[in-house]
């Protein structure tokens, strides 16, 4: 059935925004040609989302030439603002964005071990409520909060994981009770994976697995340009996954004797100084990247090094990475796996390169390996990707 007007006229002022979001500020004429619509329809859609403070006039095209100059429109970026929080076992890191997505502040909050459940809430809050304040006075509407663990599909909620703080519950709570804001919480691994395909390393990709390597291990299923998140939550949980090589095999409660037990970070760190190589960031060579976890720094050294040690250390590494890529390419068959997270990112290409070669050994399945381009920050990114989506909906809707 062909759609109503009122249902039409929704239609084409979404895409129009969906426009000026990806392709910045654009004329009537350039809206016409991209929607397909004809001109009078654009000149009516333009003076609604107007009239709705939706867009406005940000400059003139054409100031080179003879003649009148059109007109272009922009998203008002800053009639609200966006949040998005990655929360990890010992740390919280904040950033906030207009709804264009331009970061206009950022924080980090390191958590010790020993804090308290309470203490380590509150202070997480204060971060996050002082952020808000340093990018000016535009309401928050929405906050997209990265957390490890398993999200339950049908509440939304964090669910309670052995292993991880308490306080990640009691955060998400907290926020989802003190502030006016939309809440979003979805894993972390699957937040990554919608920044490399969005801005990253899948860009050109709607089928691939994204491999997070950081402190742990995670992986996140993209088929068909959807995240797949199973039926309770944890498709993806491949640090539970049992695999040659180690002592044991995991537990429903706990994954050591799992994937984990190879890849993540205190094993890669492991196996790093068993070859020689250095995990200390703290020798004043690695001048920026002395910022990164130990087992991203160990990475970068081999890389840098170039001797038989490094080399040694990257090949283990690449083995013991192909063993969980091998078993999710034989149930997925996704054509692509990216390696993601600081390890991904630090092993960049020349990692890549060797897991690849290791998969095909192991897998009739061709399957092309590539590096993160966004390391530790794609959780940020992914979560200000869903803040901004839930946004879409909600803030431009005509007639708001």
């Amino acid at each position: 059935m062909p759609a109503s007007p009122s249902t039409a006229r929704v239609i084409n002022d979404r895409l129009a925004l969906r426009l000026l979001q990806q392709d910045g500020p654009l004329t009537a004429s350039q809206l016409k040609t991209l929607t397909g619509l004809s001109r009078p329809t654009v000149a009516d859609l333009v003076e609604r989302l107007q009239e709705a403070g939706l867009v406005r006039v940000v400059g003139e095209s054409g100031s080179q030439r003879r003649g009148p100059n059109a007109r272009l429109y922009g998203i008002v970026a800053d009639r609200a603002h966006l949040a998005a929080l990655d929360v990890r076992t010992d740390s919280v890191a904040v950033a906030v964005a207009d709804l264009l997505g331009d970061t206009l502040a950022e924080a980090t909050l390191p958590i010790g071990s020993d804090t308290g459940t309470r203490p380590a809430v509150e202070r997480a809050v204060r971060m996050l409520e002082r952020t808000a304040r340093t990018a000016g006075t535009a309401p928050l509407h929405s906050v997209g909060i990265g957390a490890p663990g398993l999200i339950d599909p049908v509440t939304g909620e964090l669910r309670d994981t052995a292993g991880l703080p308490a306080w990640h519950r009691g955060l998400v709570k907290e926020l989802q009770q003190r502030l006016s804001a939309t809440v979003l919480v979805e894993n972390e691994t699957n937040l990554a994976a919608v920044a490399e395909h969005r801005i990253g390393a899948a860009r050109d990709r709607d089928t691939f697995v994204l491999l997070w390597l950081g402190h742990g291990i995670g992986a996140a299923v993209m088929l068909d340009g959807k995240l797949r998140r199973g039926a309770s939550g944890g498709a993806g949980e491949i640090g539970f996954l049992p695999v040659p090589g180690t002592s044991g095999v995991p537990s429903a409660v706990n994954c050591d004797g799992g994937f984990h037990s190879l890849v993540g970070s205190a094993a890669v760190c492991e196996l790093a100084a068993a070859h020689g190589v250095s995990t200390w960031a703290g020798d004043g060579a690695g001048g920026a990247q002395e910022q990164d976890p130990a087992a991203a720094f160990a990475v970068r050294a081999a890389l840098r090094a170039g001797d038989a040690e490094g080399e040694a250390f990257l090949e283990a590494l690449a083995g013991r990475l192909a063993l969980g890529a091998a078993s999710v390419v034989s149930v997925l068959d996704p054509g692509c796996l990216v390696l993601a997270g600081e390890v991904g990112r630090a092993g960049g290409g020349a990692l890549a390169a060797r897991v690849e070669e290791r998969l095909a050994r192991m897998s009739p399945l061709r399957t092309e390996v590539r590096a993160g381009t966004l390391g530790g920050g794609a959780v940020l990114r992914g979560g200000l990707f869903a803040a901004r989506d839930a946004a879409q909906d909600a803030l431009f809707a005509p007639g708001r």
